[in-house]
């Protein structure tokens, strides 16, 4: 008997075997990719090219949404997506934070697709009034390096303002009670608040920080897949550059997915920076600047060094960029 205890129990483990390397070879051949649902990847979702040219790879894309870009990094971190796209200060926090991520490509510079905002009939003229007042922002999101980039402008120190952390809905709503004196913000929040609440620019990132819109993967899937990576910055691009030249078409696209009248969703679009490419020295260095600002203020507890963390493309990618 125990020899057919023994052939039987090869038999299971083979199987097991299999089934595991299936599982294992089926999530290789899948590109799980996190989006919100503002921006580029969602047009690229929505026009299935993409699809088509990985299927030729023999790789399925799968999709999934996250409603900011910390909670998509955590997603990237924990190893439920292998790719994404955030602003520029997520990606720090997440670094900080031990996650395993590559910088893969970033868009053009975007300064005025994220503002500091007061109500229209505050009586605040300039950043260097927000002394002592309440400031609402989303934690760890792009906007928190504009708020550190114009109190230094201004000649503030962070400690300067009160800080009141909210998710972009419950920012809105107190903004509108009169609950905090200023809104850091961005797009499409900061075009609905201008237009359907007169709300007032007190400053935007124009001269002081550039707003790169950042696509990441998780380090082990860029290595393993150069050409998937470079198919997918190919199908950004491409998406990006139509974008550009057609605002008004991807304004019909996107109000419906947003909520939000199409006047609203049109300047967003016109803001938005196109272009998806790879990474370059003087890109670094800017985000490295971040960093480095965020460690003085101990917002993150530990230096960092982001060109560790840069996706060098193989020479044939990078050539056909």
């Amino acid at each position: 008997m125990r020899p057919v205890i023994l052939r039987r129990g090869l038999v299971a483990l083979f199987a097991a075997a299999v089934t595991f390397g299936a599982i294992t070879q089926a999530q290789a051949e899948t590109l799980r990719i996190g989006y919100q649902k503002y921006g580029t990847l969602v047009l690229l979702k929505a026009k299935g090219t993409l699809e088509k040219r990985l299927a030729a790879q023999g790789v399925d894309v799968q999709w999934t949404e996250f409603p900011g870009g910390p909670q998509l990094l955590e997603g990237l971190n924990v190893g439920s997506i292998d790719f994404g796209v955030t602003g520029e200060t997520p990606p720090v926090f997440a670094q900080a934070a031990g996650a395993d991520l590559l910088y893969v490509a970033y868009e053009p510079p975007a300064p005025h697709s994220e503002a500091i905002l007061v109500p229209k009939d505050s009586s605040i003229k300039s950043v260097a009034e927000l002394k002592g007042k309440k400031v609402a922002l989303n934690k760890g999101s792009n906007v928190h390096y504009l708020l550190v980039r114009a109190l230094e402008d201004a000649g503030l120190k962070y400690s300067d303002i009160q800080t009141v952390f909210l998710p972009p809905a419950d920012a809105r709503a107190a903004f509108e009670r009169g609950s905090v004196d200023a809104w850091v913000i961005w797009d499409p929040y900061q075009a609905a608040a201008e237009q359907q609440l007169q709300a007032r620019t007190l400053r935007d990132g124009q001269g002081i920080v550039d707003n790169h819109q950042f696509y990441l993967a998780t380090k082990p899937y860029a290595q393993k897949n150069p050409e998937v990576i470079k198919t997918l910055v190919e199908e950004v691009r491409g998406v990006g550059e139509w974008s550009k030249a057609n605002p008004q078409d991807v304004t019909q696209q996107v109000a419906p997915l947003l909520g939000l009248p199409a006047d609203i969703t049109l300047t967003s679009v016109k803001r938005q920076g196109y272009g998806a490419l790879f990474l370059t020295p003087e890109v670094v260095a800017a985000q490295q600047k971040i960093a480095d600002s965020f460690y003085q203020l101990k917002l993150i507890p530990k230096p960092l060094s982001i060109k560790d963390v840069i996706w060098t493309p193989p020479a044939a990618v990078a050539k056909a960029q």
